[in-house]
């Protein structure tokens, strides 16, 4: 049994830092920035504050589990890259739906990935950045979030 707890508390009443880590995870989400280094550039805080916060608040309305986020990611046709890509969603703790792999042109490959979060499901921003730091990766994008 869990002993967390949980408010519902005014916008007014929250410290400045959490309004912050709201906004650094609202712009990553909409993919206005690339990174969480430039998300809290953005607005002001240090990353250690958007890592130290960035699982314990969120806005009323987002708080819900049980979305689909699909993603596309452009990846070198390296043997086990795939592999790594899908062992990084398990640890994450998201239901992979739909997967997705064209056939290598160049020696590039674009996999387009289609995951449930969960309700224990980690952050999904620290999910892709992890991935995107994989060597072999170029890029991941996220294509669809509902």
């Amino acid at each position: 049994m869990s002993d967390e707890q949980y408010y519902i508390v005014k916008k007014k009443a929250l410290p400045e830092v959490l309004l912050k880590v709201v906004e650094a995870k609202r712009l990553i989400d909409s993919e206005r920035v690339m990174t969480v280094q430039e998300a809290t550039d953005a607005v002001e805080i240090s990353r250690s504050s958007f890592y130290k916060y960035r699982d314990d608040i969120f806005p009323f309305y987002e708080h819900t589990r049980g979305k689909t986020i699909t993603f596309m990611i452009q990846m070198d046709d390296t043997p086990g890259l795939l592999s790594k890509v899908l062992s990084h969603v398990a640890r994450s703790q998201a239901n992979i739906l739909t997967i997705h792999q064209t056939i290598p042109v160049n020696k590039i490959a674009m996999l387009t990935l289609s995951v449930e979060i969960l309700p224990q499901t980690e952050s999904i921003s620290i999910m892709l950045d992890t991935i995107e730091e994989l060597e072999g990766i170029h890029y991941v994008k996220t294509l669809a979030r509902e």
